[in-house]
């Protein structure tokens, strides 16, 4: 399944031990290519496309969550509050990266995401991130409690279910 230009959810069976170590505890893992425009005049990847391949991993949860059906069909979705990126190592072309994502807070309207970047050239972690997600009815323009379809779904994925 593709999702993306460059992006595919990913079997950690296909990856060198070590990235697939690094990337073991997410639930959701996607890997793409580093681009060359990605790059900056530094020649390292560029600071806010780590927050993209961060949003790739994100919005990947979210389809496999269901939550983005259920937005299409209720109006009912994430909408971001805030995100951080810690920049662990520079990334350059050429390079693929596979990014891990996992839920690690559920609070009554919100829910917090952890990622993980991990270079498969240097075989290390590139940068990690949080964000804070809001359930949003975008119909009616205000958050709502998280609906409990989507609850269960977190639970089952945190779970390995």
């Amino acid at each position: 399944m593709q999702f993306g230009d460059s992006t595919t959810s990913s079997k950690r069976s296909e990856f060198d031990p070590a990235v697939a170590e690094l990337v073991k505890d997410y639930p959701i893992v996607v890997t793409t290519m580093v681009a060359w425009g990605d790059m900056d005049a530094n020649r390292h990847v560029n600071n806010v496309v780590y927050f993209r391949y961060i949003e790739h991993g994100r919005l990947w949860y979210f389809h496999e969550l269901g939550f983005s059906k259920l937005q299409r069909e209720t109006g009912v979705g994430p909408i971001l509050a805030w995100a951080d990126c810690r920049f662990r190592l520079p990334l350059s072309y050429p390079d693929t990266v596979s990014i891990g994502t996992r839920i690690i807070d559920v609070q009554e309207d919100r829910f917090t995401m952890q990622s993980v970047v991990v270079s498969h050239a240097l075989k290390q972690v590139a940068a990690e991130g949080q964000q804070r997600l809001v359930s949003f009815d975008y119909r009616k323009n205000e958050k709502v409690p998280l609906p409990e379809s989507i609850r269960r779904r977190i639970e089952e994925f945190e779970k390995g279910d």
